[in-house]
């Protein structure tokens, strides 16, 4: 069994942790709100700590899921951050999504370091990471992630390398444009069912088996019906995330029409108050519309 630290404990990190605890690793965790770290330790038997370096100390893996690039800087550079903690040898796993710019950046640090770091956003939501079947892409040295894998396992259904440091990054990007685009259309048939009369539910059970079908029209069709957004991604992340796409599709010159209209989509739902709705909340702001 290896010794973690685990630095964040957010709607993903929190459970994240929890499970490597109940595969007999040795976890060290720590959260910016200490209240959280001492439940969390409470709840799973860990043990936390007062800063990330201390956290850091002594593992074999150093796990993070945090909330922006900033966010992530903090907790891996300088005096307390987790790079002065670790040993050679350790790796560091971010689960954050960042850009692949802030990626490359604390890749180099860590390497400077003796140590190597491994960028692996997830997908899956609160309800993957409770569960243990994230989607995890990863980016970096070959021999790193190896390592690191079996530890991902834990939480992860499917955990893959896609190349090197920035590329688990840049294939979030991609999840997240892909998603941003379907949301959109899914809101708009279903928006479009209410107002021709028909009932959600009904018209969801005959076309989910089909090309329309995907993931968010099974487990979002009942929620959006009903007007509840509380069953996930946060438009308020969703919209960091975006802008992360947009900005690297005009350094490689990609084409994100659709991306950049549902972005500013999302922002009208921010605009009524919905930045802690889940993704789904688009079909609000087609019915505040009417």
């Amino acid at each position: 069994m290896a010794k973690c630290a685990f630095l964040g404990l957010g709607v993903m990190g929190y459970p994240m942790a929890g499970h490597l605890v109940a595969q007999g690793h040795e976890v060290t965790v720590y959260n910016r709100t200490t209240a959280k770290a001492e439940a969390w330790a409470k709840e799973h038997g860990g043990k936390w700590a007062s800063t990330p370096r201390e956290a850091a100390m002594g593992a074999d893996f150093v796990m993070a899921c945090v909330g922006n690039d900033d966010d992530l800087r903090s907790v891996v550079l300088g005096d307390q951050g987790a790079l002065a903690g670790m040993t050679d040898g350790a790796i560091f796993v971010d689960h954050t999504t960042v850009s692949a710019a802030v990626t490359r950046e604390l890749y180099a640090e860590a390497k400077a370091a003796g140590v190597s770091f491994v960028d692996a956003p997830v997908s899956g939501g609160q309800a993957g990471a409770e569960n243990g079947v994230l989607s995890i892409m990863c980016g970096g040295d070959q021999a790193a992630y190896d390592a690191a894998e079996p530890i991902m396992q834990v939480y992860g259904r499917t955990v893959k390398r896609l190349g090197e440091s920035g590329a688990g990054q840049l294939t979030k990007m991609v999840n997240q444009i892909c998603i941003a685009g379907l949301v959109q259309g899914l809101s708009e048939g279903l928006h479009f069912a209410e107002k021709a009369g028909l009932d959600i539910r009904e018209v969801v059970d005959v076309i989910q088996g089909g090309a329309a079908g995907s993931w968010q029209m099974v487990n979002r069709h009942e929620t959006m019906a009903d007007d509840h957004f509380d069953h996930g991604f946060a438009v308020d992340w969703m919209r960091k995330d975006l802008g992360i796409c947009l900005n690297t599709a005009n350094e490689n010159g990609a084409s994100l029409p659709v991306t950049a209209l549902v972005d500013q989509f999302y922002k009208d739902v921010q605009k009524l108050g919905g930045g802690r709705w889940d993704t789904s909340s688009l079909i609000k702001r087609l019915r505040a519309l009417d």
